[in-house]
């Protein structure tokens, strides 16, 4: 709030909720990041606008992921706008446009050589 930012990101291990107490802008964001429904529950407790769940697809850094279905599952669980994240390249790219997720974030996938080929 100090800081007159737009909006912050509260990651999976953050369960603080003390956050709600404050007032804020109209137009800030929450943002934040979770694995499983717990987290997710978490999150809506948190009252954040977008949850991240991730990793959606294997990745060279991290051996576990969730996979399609898991995924599609824990998005189920909850009303939050969901957003994909983790391991997501062109190979990858036209299974989630056929599951019909239209938010999704990566690192590796918008750098500038791919950038041409979405």
């Amino acid at each position: 709030m100090k800081l007159n930012l737009d909006g912050a990101y509260i990651p999976a291990f953050n369960k603080n909720i003390e956050h709600n107490t404050y007032s804020i802008k109209k137009n800030f964001m929450l943002m934040g990041s979770a694995h499983n429904l717990k987290e997710i529950r978490e999150k809506e407790k948190q009252r954040v606008k977008y949850i991240f769940i991730s990793p959606l697809f294997y990745s060279k850094k991290d051996n576990s992921f969730l996979g399609i279905y898991r995924f599609l599952l824990l998005k189920k669980q909850t009303l939050v706008k969901t957003v994909c994240l983790g391991g997501i390249n062109l190979n990858n790219i036209k299974k989630i446009k056929l599951l019909n997720i239209n938010t999704i974030a990566g690192i590796n996938l918008f750098n500038d050589e791919n950038l041409k080929y979405l």
